[in-house]
């Protein structure tokens, strides 16, 4: 099949998204930031299922690095990106060139209180102003119907829910189930990163957090689970536990046991890759 046009400038996505509104279509978008695997791909699919014209964006958004050696490590792979969206009769890849989302003198930062405060927002300190910030621009630009976005990276979901929601923008926000390999890690772009040694040691952490969670359900206190849980990883190879929580699932709060919905997050470093993960408990 044909790849999708791409499109680099803002003004050629209007032309196109002006022609769908005329036509009262749906829009649905899927930001990425390329690199994209089955996970990004079962994105673009409920999206498919769900409106009438689909836009990815691929933007490797630098103001949500803290780390400028991680800026420039992360994985790029436009051309075979565009290869396998060809499958999914998508109607535009938007790749913007960086001056169509931070022209010059741009200086408007959008950040969300709360939720960005615990696990990836002290980790990563500007991280979340930076996926707020490029969320926004995106929605408007596309000015999309709904957005499309993966629940591996589930802080960073209810982050973008709550900015739509404040901000009043005119756009559902759906999250989809993380997609895993089939040795149960979750797949991520950064997997590309990893040694072969490195990657047949990555599946422990998700072996881990189901350990916690049926000690959970067994009445274990989390503490107890969570400092077996982290002595083992550390054991095994992981060189830093950044965290391994228990969390309130709307609202993020620290939990010591599940008395309501709630998940388990964790941050752990192995081989120079950060790696994260989360599961519902």
């Amino acid at each position: 099949m044909t790849p999708p046009p791409i499109l680099r400038r803002l003004d050629d996505l209007r032309a196109s998204t002006r022609a769908w509104h005329r036509a009262e279509d749906t829009i649905c978008v899927v930001p990425t930031m390329g690199a994209l695997h089955d996970g990004h791909l079962s994105l673009v699919q409920a999206a498919k299922a769900a409106c009438d014209r689909v836009i990815v964006t691929i933007f490797v958004n630098p103001r949500q690095f803290n780390n400028p050696e991680d800026l420039a490590n992360y994985p790029r792979t436009e051309e075979e990106d565009a290869r396998k969206l060809a499958r999914f009769g998508i109607d535009a890849l938007y790749v913007p060139e960086p001056d169509q989302i931070y022209p010059d003198g741009f200086a408007t930062t959008v950040s969300v209180a709360g939720l960005t405060d615990v696990m990836d927002g002290i980790h990563r300190p500007g991280h979340f102003d930076g996926v707020a910030t490029v969320c926004t621009k995106l929605f408007t630009q596309t000015t999309a119907t709904d957005a499309f976005f993966g629940e591996k990276d589930f802080q960073q979901l209810q982050v973008v829910r709550r900015l739509a929601r404040d901000l009043d923008l005119q756009i559902e926000i759906h999250g989809c189930p993380t997609i895993r390999d089939i040795d149960g890690l979750a797949l991520s772009s950064r997997n590309l990163l990893l040694s072969d040694r490195a990657r047949a040691l990555a599946p422990r952490l998700y072996e881990e957090m189901e350990a916690i969670a049926e000690g959970l359900a067994a009445g274990r206190p989390f503490g107890e689970l969570q400092r077996a849980a982290i002595d083992r990883l550390e054991k095994t190879g992981f060189t830093r536990v950044e965290y391994l929580d228990l969390r309130a699932a709307d609202d993020l709060h620290l939990l010591d046991a599940p008395t309501r919905p709630a998940r388990l997050f964790a941050a752990a470093w192995l081989a120079g890759v950060r790696l994260i993960d989360n599961i519902a408990v």
